[in-house]
């Protein structure tokens, strides 16, 4: 083997023990330097510990010293607490002593007013015995003043109060009853001289026309060659028109005019306007005839709405039912004495409100019951009874309110007037009705008329003369002065105006006056 194959191994072990020389002399270091590490920190940790106690120990006295210092806060507000309810206590103490000898004085002088009212108290004994012995002999001396006076009179005590009492009764009773006469005489003259006031009030504010239109029942024609187109072939054009309409057309010697004539107004307004359309077109035949009256009356239905409407809408009235207002807008058809019915009950309803304001009432309750209290008379030819029944049945159908009912009812006292409103009713229809001109007469019924009324106050005992004045609203009874007092002139009066009522029809009302004078004459020659 050689040197360097030797020499090899020698270097590797000699590599190997210093690599484990080196190890482990790597080993003691690092073994003594963590030692060293441990220390310093077991050190550090005691440091720690040390301080930490420290701050405890500072800590703990801080702690002590500020609860020590609550302690002595709480103390000195407690001793201060106690301080004020001891001397609260002392106050009470002092009140109650002072109130204790309060007490003591009033007992004291309650004891005096005892006595007092002891020395009293038998003061008024011995004063009521002295009364009751002077009402003793005070009674005594009335029953022997009683019986004195019985003696004289001739009467009892009880005989005496009884005719005093009736005396008394009939004194009474008739100062009473002369009041009560005054009273109703005063009565009778404001409430008569406000009615006037108010009345007069609502014909002063009330504008309404003179006359009105009166329903037209005339058609016109261009030429007389258009009757024989009416009349048609064999008249079956007439025939066709009359059947639709319900209407008869006279066709006389009348130039360019023919008549319709009919008893609705309403079925005479539909006639007209179809004979004025079928006039205007020309064009005359059933077919046409049929068209044009179907067509004439929708337009009818819709005029008559329409006019119930302006009357509602002119009074100021609303949430009337439609057939109501299609109701009234048929009165504008009918005609009562020549008076168109519709302006009569606008000018009634007018009448109502202002009335109705005037006595602190309802104004529009008011014109409402004087608008429909002739609603009857639009559907009183169609059916069985009076135009007061027939229209409050029909407003009642309607939701009307009971006043409007008895409105329609009773405006001719009918049946029972239950408000106010219907009296203002039967008032503004006479006021509408007696105005001049509001209806027509014929001249020789008018002349007839005053005749039959001046008769009827002629034929009564003591009448003198009679004169019809006024267009017949008044009538002046003269009578004798020796056969009749002033009393009898009151009871003519009545009887005239009795008779009157039962034996003559009229318009509004009529004023009887009798007329009684004394004349004495003497010449100077």
């Amino acid at each position: 083997m050689s040197s360097i194959e030797m020499t090899i191994p020698i270097m590797i072990i000699a590599a190997i023990a210093a690599i484990v020389l080196g190890g482990f002399l790597g080993w003691m270091v690092s073994r003594s330097i963590g030692a060293n590490k441990i220390t310093n920190a077991n050190e550090a940790a005691e440091r720690i510990v040390k301080d930490a106690k420290k701050e405890a120990e500072i800590l703990k006295k801080e702690a002590v010293l500020n609860e020590k210092e609550k302690w002595y806060k709480q103390k000195s507000v407690i001793e201060k607490e106690v301080l004020e309810r001891r001397a609260q206590a002392d106050d009470v103490l002092k009140n109650a002593k002072d109130k204790d000898s309060e007490v003591n004085r009033r007992v004291d002088l309650i004891g005096k007013k005892e006595s007092e009212l002891k020395s009293i108290e038998s003061d008024y004994l011995t004063r009521q015995r002295g009364i009751e012995i002077r009402e003793k002999e005070v009674e005594a001396l009335l029953q022997e003043q009683n019986q004195r006076l019985e003696k004289i009179a001739g009467l009892t005590q009880e005989e005496a109060k009884r005719e005093l009492h009736t005396n008394l009764i009939d004194q009474v009773r008739m100062e009473a009853a002369q009041a009560a006469k005054e009273i109703r005489e005063q009565a009778e003259r404001d409430a008569e001289k406000e009615a006037r006031e108010i009345v007069l009030g609502a014909i002063y504010r009330s504008a309404a026309d003179t006359t009105v239109d009166a329903v037209v029942t005339v058609v016109n024609l261009p030429s007389d060659e258009m009757k024989g187109r009416i009349i048609g072939r064999e008249g079956r054009n007439i025939r066709t028109f009359e059947t639709l309409t319900g209407v008869d057309v006279i066709v006389d010697d009348t130039p360019e005019a023919i008549l319709l004539s009919g008893f609705d107004p309403v079925r005479r307004e539909i006639a007209r306007l179809s004979m004025s359309k079928l006039v205007s077109d020309g064009r005359i035949h059933p077919t046409r005839i049929e068209e044009v009256v179907e067509k004439s009356t929708k337009e009818m239905d819709t005029i008559v709405r329409e006019a119930g409407e302006q009357a509602c809408f002119e009074l100021g009235i609303h949430g009337v039912h439609s057939e109501v207002v299609k109701l009234l807008g048929k009165l504008h058809y009918r005609t009562s004495y020549g008076q168109n019915v519709l302006a009569h009950s606008k000018e009634v309803a007018m009448m109502c409100g202002l009335m109705a304001k005037m006595l602190g009432l309802d104004p529009v309750l008011g014109k409402r019951c004087g608008l429909m209290h002739d609603i009857g008379k639009a559907i009183d030819r169609e059916t069985e009874g009076t135009h007061t029944e027939l229209g409050a049945e029909f407003v009642e159908r309607y939701n009307e309110s009971p006043i409007v009912v008895n409105a329609c009812a009773s405006h001719h006292n009918d049946v029972p007037q239950e408000t106010p409103y219907p009296v203002l009713v039967q008032a503004a229809d006479a006021i509408s009705g007696a105005r001049p001109g509001a209806r027509r007469e014929p001249l020789e019924n008018y002349i007839k008329r005053l005749q039959r009324l001046e008769e009827l106050a002629d034929s009564f005992k003591g009448v003198s003369k009679a004169y019809a004045i006024q267009a017949g609203r008044e009538i002046r009874v003269i009578v004798e002065n020796s056969q009749t007092d002033d009393l009898a002139a009151s009871i003519l009066a009545a009887d005239i105006a009795a008779k009157i009522e039962s034996q003559l029809e009229y318009p509004g009302q009529i004023k009887v006056t009798v007329i009684r004078e004394s004349r004495t004459t003497e010449y100077a020659r």
